[in-house]
């Protein structure tokens, strides 16, 4: 609950700065910086939960025995797999681009990690944002991969999730007012925690109450990522179908409040009169896909 309470959705945020020419202001600056550092702890600890959950369901397997492959796995991925990866972006810079078959191995590459994380004990998502994170960064390699991935994603993958995530949703399941209250706390805590959490935090770093406001309704957007972090938590058993779909209802709510909100502290007029001018350096440079 900890863990799906205080993520934030990177990918939606960066959206709605790019959108409202944020990117380049203090606060567009400082939410991507908090979002970064944010996510990072969240899924360091969405890790540690799976793993006690899974060794504790799975008591056939040592506790020693899964760390010990997780960190074998690990360097495995590091010294060894990652070198081997840089090959790709060789082959596009000498050839200006990917044959379908390297495309299929890259593929091919995710499925293992994914699979091997899962053997282990850890949720598959590990392993596949742990082979993302290994290939190679060159921007323009980086750039036609995405354009390679990106539409069968949007228009295939993205979309099924969702559709996924609503058949496991079931509102009847919040039945009386007593759990339609419960589920009215779960949102209200929600937001008092990340968005009166965050404002409050910047406000005692130094920060204006307006953009220690905008900051808050920032990072107050959970989006996809919450629902990722809820289906492994329904997954591996520890919350409920009917927690479940409070928790759903909660990330829609938080995520529909962003905008208007945001709207309603940090109008566009003032967003364009407060921009401050910041280095091509200093700007932490997003492209979403």
């Amino acid at each position: 609950m900890g863990a799906a309470m205080s993520i934030t959705a990177f990918p939606v945020l960066a959206r709605i700065l790019t959108d409202r020419d944020m990117l380049g202001t203090k606060l567009g600056s400082l939410a991507i910086a908090c979002a970064a550092v944010d996510d990072v702890t969240g899924w360091c600890i969405l890790a540690y939960i799976v793993l006690v959950v899974r060794v504790h369901q799975h008591t056939s397997t040592p506790l020693w025995v899964t760390l010990g492959g997780l960190g074998a796995f690990l360097l495995l991925m590091f010294y060894v797999v990652r070198p081997l990866l840089r090959r790709f972006e060789t082959v596009y810079n000498r050839r200006g681009e990917l044959t379908e078959n390297v495309i299929a191995l890259m593929v091919v590459v995710v499925l293992v990690s994914a699979v091997t994380t899962e053997v282990f004990g850890l949720h598959l998502l590990f392993g596949s944002f742990l082979a993302g994170a290994i290939m190679p960064k060159g921007k323009k390699f980086v750039r036609y991969i995405l354009d390679k991935f990106e539409t069968p994603t949007v228009v295939v993958l993205l979309p099924l999730y969702f559709a996924f995530t609503g058949l496991r949703t079931s509102i009847r399941l919040i039945k009386g007012p007593e759990m339609w209250s419960f589920c009215a706390v779960i949102i209200l805590v929600a937001i008092a925690g990340k968005l009166g959490g965050s404002m409050i935090a910047a406000r005692s770093a130094g920060s204006r109450w307006r953009e220690s406001a905008g900051l808050g309704i920032l990072m107050n957007t959970r989006g996809l990522m919450e629902l990722v972090i809820l289906n492994i938590g329904l997954d591996i058993g520890v919350i409920s179908p009917a927690l479940f779909s409070m928790m759903v209802l909660m990330a829609l709510v938080t995520t529909f409040m962003t905008t208007p909100l945001l709207e309603a502290v940090y109008p566009m007029h003032l967003i364009r009169e407060e921009a401050t001018e910041l280095s091509p350096k200093e700007v932490i440079a997003y492209e979403p896909a």
